[in-house]
């Protein structure tokens, strides 16, 4: 199990499954109801496990969040993207997705070019040097999901994705608010 990260429920003196968040973060009075601790759970693990791929991006001279970018432009050759279709399928989203772009374009890890049939559409495209980093980075990026989550059981994934998918229904897909593409041309989708 990576280190710092939650651990397993234990059982409490009254026989019941808890936690071990409020040992965790030294909490002293109880959380306010299962649904708080619940969402508190979900951000110190989602937090852990993005330590985690920090981590394994960072030798890389990369975030984890240019990782992603670069796995989204990879997926979407040879047509490219717009800002706002990077940004709309993103993992966790990013408030500024220009200056996120801008400082691969500054790495050349990416390119953009205004679209043929419409120059006021500007399409992100991943540069060779980004297929190449990816190429570096695939073998140990798809290592961590077993390293992270394989101590626990297929079933047990499976209904944790489900339970996963049902609690963001109530968030919608852009919680934070849509991306910011420098000028509206960038933005076009």
């Amino acid at each position: 199990m990576e280190k710092g990260c939650p651990v397993p429920p234990f059982s409490s003196p009254r026989g019941d499954t808890l936690s071990k968040l409020i040992q965790e973060i030294a909490q002293a009075r109880p959380f306010s109801s299962l649904a708080e601790e619940a969402l508190l759970n979900l951000l110190r693990t989602a937090d852990c496990l993005q330590r985690a791929m920090q981590r394994a991006t960072r030798n890389h001279g990369i975030t984890s969040t240019q990782y992603n970018v670069l796995r989204i432009l990879r997926g979407a050759q040879p047509d490219g993207l717009t800002c706002a279709s990077i940004g709309e399928r993103m993992i966790a989203a990013d408030p500024d997705i220009t200056r996120l772009l801008g400082r691969l374009k500054a790495m050349a890890l990416i390119r953009q070019q205004r679209d043929k049939r419409d120059r006021r559409i500007v399409r992100t495209h991943i540069s060779a040097a980004g297929l190449n980093l990816l190429a570096e980075l695939d073998p140990i990026v798809q290592k961590l999901p077993a390293q992270l989550l394989g101590h626990i059981e297929s079933g047990e994934l499976m209904h944790l994705v489900h339970l996963l998918e049902r609690a963001r229904t109530h968030c919608g897909r852009q919680p934070i608010g849509p991306a910011e593409c420098e000028g509206s041309d960038d933005c076009r989708k």
